[in-house]
């Protein structure tokens, strides 16, 4: 029996290659059991000419299925699905019975209901999706990332990538990260004072973990990243939100007795603001005194074609109390999920240990891969050219702001991929990134970041990091256009 053409079809959304994509739709009829074994595939030219691909794309499909015994080849009879293929299983689950556990009551500790919106899984159907913290593959170089990925498989890497580190990391990824990534920021720090994590996230998260306990008090940013507040919540410590202001994190401010402070001070999350050097002396000072430590994170440092970063608080700090917090996810790609904790070594000891009782470490094929892609040069000329893509989205953004009057509530000294906004008072940006969305736009409503016991309602981001440049105009005249729609009459 001939399996009909008309069965296959390309999905426009899917992922991989066009010869991947081929291979995965005759796997999945097979292993489904819609294709069974005996059954004669259409001819490589008959599908190829439905699917609308080149002849070889479908020729290469079917060899690789091939030489994975899913399909057989008969002289010129052509190909069929192979008699040993894979079976699918014969499965008939249960009916599902009712549940008898209370979970209300089961559930000690709760990690839903916080402020972490959710993301916009469409964004890239948008056609203008300012959205902060995604990747465009137009600035990602994915060649030499493939190049690296493959010599990370190589027989001379077997050992990293199959070995269990247990609690260590790649000697490699640590040694350029010390040797030349810490450096740009004004840091010294040996292997044991480094731990690679998963993501900035990840290792915010084991600063809480280790630092914060119920009753301790501690102090965040008001606005800030807003999953570190749940980060924190759910350690039952007492937070304290302070208003930053022009210059960030006011040390002043700061309440008697608190333990830790988490800051952005070069790059303050959400406004972009920074930190000047006196505050940032002031902040020292002022942990020093009252004995707290300081979780720094230092996000998109790279991302500075406007002028030089300023060096990293943890440069200024000489006794010890900055915990270091760096990513590869913004400068690579946010799927990545590779970051680092720098910090005094009793600290890295702590965090090297609860994270390998929690997941042991990253993958060790994605941290050689991330040491070659470093130490080859390819990020280096990567930032350069996100760098002189981002500046040029960044003035049409600034140019289309103007032109719209636009308020701009914050924008980053040194550069960055976003701008902090403010809209009318009155204007919910929530309800305007609804609307907006209906219209093809993206933008990020600014409530979440604030603390809910004062939250204003008009502030927004607006991220050009993912929209081409011609793009930006237009996307801003329909976010203009809705704010003054929606601006209280």
């Amino acid at each position: 029996m001939a399996i009909s053409v008309e069965t296959f079809f390309l999905n426009p959304d899917a992922q991989g290659t066009l010869q991947a994509q081929i291979q995965e739709m005759i796997a999945q009829g097979i292993l489904s059991g819609r294709f069974h074994r005996g059954e004669k595939l259409p001819s490589s030219r008959k599908l190829a000419t439905h699917l609308g691909v080149s002849r070889i794309t479908v020729t290469l499909a079917y060899t690789e299925l091939l030489a994975n015994d899913y399909l057989t080849s008969k002289g010129r009879s052509g190909y069929f699905v192979s008699e040993t293929a894979p079976v699918p299983p014969s499965y008939t689950p249960p009916a599902r019975s009712a549940d008898g556990v209370d979970w209300s009551a089961r559930i000690v500790r709760r990690f839903q209901g916080g402020d972490t919106p959710k993301k916009a899984q469409d964004w890239q159907r948008l056609r203008y999706p300012f959205i902060y913290g995604q990747a465009d593959p137009a600035l990602f170089d994915h060649a030499n990332w493939r190049l690296c990925a493959l010599r990370a498989l190589g027989q001379r890497d077997f050992t990293a990538l199959t070995t269990d580190y247990y609690d260590q990391d790649d000697p490699l990824l640590v040694e350029f990260i010390a040797r030349h990534t810490l450096p740009r920021r004004g840091i010294t720090a040996r292997p044991e004072e480094i731990l690679i994590t998963l993501g900035a996230q990840n290792a915010l998260w084991l600063s809480a973990q280790i630092l914060m306990a119920p009753g301790q008090r501690g102090v965040v940013e008001d606005p800030c990243y807003h999953a570190l507040r749940d980060q924190l919540a759910a350690t039952g410590a007492r937070i304290t939100p302070v208003r930053v202001d022009d210059d960030g994190l006011p040390p002043d401010q700061i309440p008697d007795g608190t333990g830790v402070i988490f800051t952005t001070p070069s790059h303050q999350s959400p406004t972009t603001a920074t930190m000047p050097r006196a505050r940032r002396l002031a902040l020292l000072e002022r942990a020093r005194q009252m004995g707290a430590v300081i979780v720094e994170d230092d996000y998109e440092f790279e991302m500075s074609f406007l002028a030089p970063p300023s060096p990293a608080l943890k440069s200024l700090d000489t006794d010890g109390r900055v915990i270091y917090v760096g990513s590869f996810s913004k400068s690579l790609f946010p799927g990545l999920r590779l970051g680092y904790l720098v910090g005094s070594e009793p600290f890295i000891r702590e965090a090297r240990a609860l994270r390998a009782s929690v997941l042991r470490h990253p993958p060790g094929h994605i941290q050689r891969t991330a040491a070659y892609f470093l130490s080859l040069g390819h990020y280096d000329a990567q930032i350069r050219r996100m760098a002189r893509i981002l500046h040029q989205r960044r003035e049409a953004t600034e140019a289309a702001v103007a032109d719209h009057g636009l308020c701009v509530a914050g924008r980053g000294i040194f550069g960055g991929s976003s701008l902090w906004m403010r809209a009318p008072d009155g204007v919910d940006t929530g309800a305007l990134a609804s609307d907006l969305h209906g219209q093809g736009v993206l933008i990020e409503p600014g409530g979440p970041f604030f603390d809910p016991a004062r939250r204003p309602r008009n502030f927004y981001r607006l991220a050009y990091s993912s929209i081409a440049a011609e793009r930006i105009p237009q996307g801003i005249r329909h976010i203009a256009d809705a704010i003054n729609a929606a601006r209280p009459t």
